[in-house]
């Protein structure tokens, strides 16, 4: 059905929404079909413009050091002005699903001007009767999506003329003022993570997939450290890249599509998320096209932060139903460019919920102006901003699974070995690869260690197929002191950024009086 002025499109299908979005020149198609678009000043999301709604059910659960509080008579005015500038205008409407267990299941409707937004939503949430069991009555999520409203803070309670609001009583949302289309996945998110505790579920910003007879592994880490390129392994069926839900059943996928990052992408080291940017009906953001509309996925003029938005069933290995069954094995990659980690080091539970609070890595000199040497990065739960709740509520609740799962939990460094960044050299993939699969299929269940005496945690003696010496960092720099002053060093960033969580689980964390001995 065409969309005439004023009208609203329902639930249209990835080649009308195309046609609309290169109807009104908002998007040019690559040269093999994918869909170009850019995000002009927001490339990525804008974490202080996010607000919650402080009302009865927010006031005494919310992290409010961070969330901005917005209150219900100026969250009513923004909503009621969002849906007046939408008046008139050609509409996308999306309902969607988000969550795989019908048990843990919302029934969301995205509202939009832009027919590309509509398809990147389409791609990354859940399309009803596609694969996923679906509830009789899932809780119902409202998005308004006005990217080209300007809130007014004094109106509106907002910090900018771009806000994120999230009514959590409601379940509605408003986004204004940015066309980042992040920010409607990533309020799904912020939703589930705040709902999904009362339900005993502990929400996770990883990726999962299983390995051939169907044991399932998690995957945490920020940004860069591989968290997707890891996950997608044609050899263990992808229960979902990025969000998901652990209840009493095991494992549950929160989308039913991947928003892989594309920077430097390679068709050797990722041939499946390759693959999938050059297929029709995938969104590329912020994307290089060359003369000719191909895809520079080096080229970072516009941004290092470019996406592909793509629905998960284009890959070639996914698990039946999005879901899995209780973790064997849960991974926190790391990429970190001082070069001070090993590539691999199990961890205690008590470790794993210190690591997991700290959700540390490091961001490298170049990628973020100003910064010139590497940078600590602490996220608390490998997402920080998405989590509505203080970080010690999903730490308790992942502590619990560990304990009655049994599950392993390994700490993996993708990042710089021989020296920090500038000095030494990233570690191979291959090596990763081959140290991640050797953790999740057993074979270092029993294998020999060494305790790190700054760190506490057990470093595997050997791995087949990886270079021994890459297991214990300091051999591979040529000033073993520096190394050593290094490690102090990092060690003391996370004792740091720990301190905000008091003495709880503080003690599985490095170990710097033994190192000064």
């Amino acid at each position: 059905m065409a969309a005439g002025a004023g009208s609203t499109s329902v639930n249209e299908i990835a080649p009308i929404l195309v046609a609309r979005a290169l109807g009104k020149g908002d998007a040019e198609l690559t040269a093999d079909g994918a869909l170009s678009v850019r995000t002009g000043a927001f490339t990525g999301r804008s974490p202080k413009d996010k607000f919650i709604v402080r009302d009865a059910l927010t006031e005494q659960s919310v992290w409010w050091d961070n969330s901005g509080a917005m209150s219900p008579a100026h969250f009513d005015v923004l909503l009621a002005d969002a849906e007046a500038a939408l008046a008139g205008q050609d509409l996308y409407r999306q309902d969607l699903l988000a969550g795989a267990d019908p048990r843990h299941q919302y029934g969301v409707t995205v509202l939009t001007p832009s027919a590309w937004h509509a398809l990147f939503i389409r791609n990354l949430l859940i399309r009803p009767g596609e694969m996923v069991a679906s509830s009789d009555n899932p809780v119902a999520v409202t998005i308004v999506h006005v990217p080209h409203f300007k809130a007014d803070p004094a109106r509106h309670g907002s910090r900018t003329d771009t806000v994120i609001a999230l009514d959590m009583t409601r379940n509605i949302v408003v986004i204004a003022g940015t066309l980042y289309a992040g920010e409607i996945k990533k309020s799904v998110f912020s939703l589930f993570n705040f709902h999904a505790p009362r339900q005993g579920v502990l929400p996770m910003h990883c990726s999962a997939n299983l390995s051939a007879n169907g044991e399932t592994a998690l995957f945490f880490g920020l940004s860069g450290t591989g968290k997707t390129t890891l996950s997608n392994d044609p050899n263990r069926p992808l229960i979902g890249d990025d969000e998901h839900g652990w209840s009493a059943d095991g494992v549950f996928n929160l989308e039913g599509g991947c928003y892989a990052k594309t920077v430097k992408l390679s068709p050797s080291a990722e041939p499946e998320i390759f693959a999938a940017t050059r297929r029709f009906g995938t969104v590329l953001e912020n994307v290089v096209l060359d003369a000719h509309k191909v895809p520079d996925f080096d080229d970072v003029s516009l941004t290092e932060n470019t996406r592909a938005a793509y629905p998960i069933h284009v890959l070639p290995s996914i698990a039946r139903g999005s879901v899995g069954g209780t973790p064997r094995t849960v991974v926190f990659l790391t990429a970190d460019a001082f070069g001070v980690l090993p590539p691999i080091a199990r961890l205690t539970p008590e470790q794993a919920v210190y690591h997991f609070l700290s959700g540390y890595t490091a961001k490298v000199a170049g990628t973020e102006r100003g910064v010139t040497e590497p940078q600590a990065t602490f996220s608390a739960c490998f997402g920080a901003p998405f989590m509505p709740l203080h970080p010690s509520v999903y730490g308790e609740m992942l502590a619990e699974k560990l304990r009655s799962s049994g599950a392993s939990a390994w700490l993996i460094n993708t990042g710089w070995t021989g020296g920090g960044y500038g000095v030494g050299k990233r570690i191979d993939i291959a090596s990763t690869r081959r140290l991640l699969n050797a953790a999740i299929d057993g074979t270092l269940d029993g294998a020999a260690t060494r305790v790190d005496e700054l760190f506490g945690f057990e470093v595997p003696l050997a791995v087949e197929g990886v270079a021994p010496q890459l297991l214990t960092p300091r051999t591979t720099w040529a000033d073993a002191e520096a190394y050593d002053r290094q490690a102090i060093h990092l060690a003391g960033l996370f004792r740091a950024n720990f301190e905000k969580f008091g003495d709880a689980n503080a003690a599985a964390g490095p170990r710097l009086a033994q190192a000064a001995e």
